[in-house]
């Protein structure tokens, strides 16, 4: 096999350019082969795999440095530098991320896992270098998808002004060009790429210079020319900020890559090269249906189906059903999602009331100020977005939204661990910087009928309110425990005395463990359903006090700033005469592995919280 010659960065080098086609070949049998095991990005890294193939043959790694936006595409980049045995744990506990990490391999050159940024990082290494007086090439790869985030064109304003290299490649699986604009574009990009034809076209403008009237002949001939790209060459944008537009390039043509990119290695300023590629190429079942196979969970490699039959439904699925309910009922209910719309559970909706539903694009923070002038409009904005997304838009939530006092509903999906994609995907500080924001009100549910029940609430109330549910199958227990929501009240599960665990959201199932795990050992116990974060139910948390010695907290969050902080502070204030042991994931970040084993590794499953309750009653 050829990928047997590859054993670390830069043997690929060693391969002869007529195998090019076939190494691509296996490096795509060998994807397919291990993320239908694992799991993984899969119609990303299929797409990715001549282009990346292309920036090794070009560049000489670590010392050139290559950032991959989002950096789902870059498992064909980890196989090339010498990781291909880590495929084997891709993404579980201890084992190779499924995202660029710089501690993981000198290639990685930063680390990325949300979408826009890599334009940003580039730029940055860019001036590294220069005021460090280097001369290695640094590439940025963004997506077309990725573009679409106000923090690229930031990105892209200020790489306008560079007067040294920098290589942007857009790297594009969704645009379609027309046969006849194509067809031009790819011949002047031919003339345009060519070393011969820069040489001349530079000769030339330097003899003209130096005429009588060199300099208005040479505006002249570059306004002629730059309306007649206007007319056939896409891109322009781009030229016009000041920024080299090459391409459109396609990007399953290893050779075509390789010389566009040394091309682009000799220009002093920003370069974009515009790449062309299929997502899923290779493996049918992902051509087909791209948007299954962006994230795939282990699948049989002969029919793409999924190993794993669904069985209950998840948090998702219940947000999605009650919104349609809610938008049949209140015709002012409407629905905004950042490029997420299979993943946040709109797509449903946006079938059922197409003029009611906002696919922003990658946008978060401008998914927020527009659901607020929604609401300042009248109607009922639910912004639908995964918890570590959202915190990308905190100043809009604060400055747009609560200041304002708003009432948009924020639907967080993904809140607490999420597993395999680790520390940049985890939604595990929603709590905290929602609860930071004057105006916010924050809810989370014990189970699927409280989502449901809490989402209703929501809609009908006036302000900002945010509704935070894990991912995964939806927990049904507890079902006989069913109070109708009220505005800042927790819920009694079981009242007895002496411990009293005050458990939020997903922590409740936990808490339902912890509670007869101390019955069994003899122990009276309380427990309590928080349902509110902020405000945090302090009548209830008078009451036990009376009652009980020691309040325990639960929640799936990490502690600074969270709702045990929150319990504990007003306890103090109050000079409750009750301890609080908080129960929260420690100030740190959780890298990629299965959820429970995260959680027992954290110590906030079942057992590690019974543990630090006996220590704290002195009895270990």
């Amino acid at each position: 096999m050829l990928l047997d010659q590859i054993q670390k960065e830069n043997d690929i080098k060693n391969i002869n350019p007529r195998d090019y086609q076939a190494l691509a070949a296996e490096i795509r049998e060998f994807l397919v082969n291990k993320i239908s095991v694992t799991g993984g990005h899969l119609g990303s890294n299929l797409g990715a795999v001549e282009l990346t193939m292309a920036l090794h043959l070009a560049l000489n790694l670590p010392e050139d440095k290559i950032i991959w936006d989002v950096g789902h595409q870059s498992y064909t980049h980890k196989l090339l530098t010498g990781r291909r045995e880590g495929f084997e744990t891709l993404r579980k506990y201890g084992g190779m991320s499924g995202f660029p990490k710089r501690k993981e391999s000198d290639c990685d050159s930063f680390d990325t896992g949300h979408s826009s940024t890599s334009i940003s990082a580039g730029l940055g290494l860019v001036k590294a270098r220069d005021l460090q007086g280097e001369n290695h090439t640094i590439v940025s790869v963004i997506g077309d998808g990725s573009l679409t985030g106000g923090m690229a064109y930031e990105a892209l304003n200020n790489a306008a002004r560079l007067e040294t290299n920098f290589i942007i490649i857009l790297n594009d699986n969704n645009m379609s060009i027309s046969e006849n604009v194509g067809g031009v574009s790819k011949y002047l990009n031919n003339i345009r790429t060519s070393n011969a034809y820069l040489d001349v076209k530079d000769g030339i403008y330097d003899a003209i210079r130096n005429t009588k009237y060199g300099e208005p002949v040479v505006a002249g001939i570059r306004r002629a020319k730059n309306s007649l790209k206007q007319l056939v060459i896409p891109g322009m944008f781009f030229e016009d900020m000041g920024i080299t537009y090459l391409g459109p390039v396609d990007g399953h043509d290893t050779n075509s890559l390789i010389r566009v990119i040394n091309e682009a290695k000799r220009r002093k300023n920003a370069v974009m090269i515009h790449v062309l590629t299929k997502k899923g190429k290779g493996y049918a079942p992902a051509e087909n249906h791209p948007a299954r196979f962006h994230g795939a969970e282990p699948f049989d490699v002969a029919t793409g189906v999924p190993l794993k039959k669904k069985m209950k439904a998840n948090y998702t699925d219940i947000f999605s059903t009650v919104m349609i309910k809610q938008g049949q009922r209140n015709e002012k209910i409407v629905a905004i999602t950042a490029a997420m719309p299979d993943g946040t559970g709109l797509k449903r909706f946006s079938h059922a009331y197409p003029d009611r539903f906002f696919d922003v694009g990658i946008a978060e923070q401008h998914a927020v100020t527009f659901a607020a002038g929604l609401a300042a409009g009248g109607l009922r904005p639910v912004v639908a977005v995964y918890s570590s997304f959202l915190q990308r838009a905190y100043d809009q939530i604060l400055h747009d939204v609560c200041i304002q006092n708003l009432p948009v509903v924020f639907a967080i999906d993904r809140a607490g661990l999420v597993g395999s994609d680790g520390e940049t995907h985890q939604g595990i500080f929603d709590l905290s910087y929602l609860s930071s924001i004057p105006n916010m009100h924050i809810m989370a549910p014990k189970n699927k009928w409280e989502l449901s029940d809490m989402l209703k609430f929501a809609v009908a109330f006036q302000g900002p309110i945010a509704l935070r549910y894990p991912r995964g199958e939806a927990y049904d227990g507890l079902s006989g425990f069913r109070a109708p929501i009220e505005y800042g009240r927790s819920e009694m599960i079981y009242e007895e005395k002496d411990i009293a665990l005050l458990a939020v959201g997903s922590m409740v199932k936990t808490g339902e463990e912890v509670y007869g795990s101390l019955k069994r050992q003899g122990r009276f116990c309380t427990l309590v359903n928080a349902r509110f974060v902020k405000p945090i139910d302090e009548e209830m948390i008078r009451k036990l006090s009376h009652t009980h010695s020691l309040l325990v907290t639960m929640e799936e969050n990490v502690e600074s700033g969270g709702f045990g902080e929150r319990v504990r502070t007003f306890v103090d204030e109050c000079g409750l005469k009750v301890r609080v042991l908080s129960i929260a994931i420690p100030d740190e970040y959780v890298e990629h592995g299965n959820v429970e084993l995260l959680k027992q590794e954290i110590g906030i499953d079942s057992e590690s919280i019974l543990k630090r309750i006996h220590e704290e009653l002195g009895e270990n």
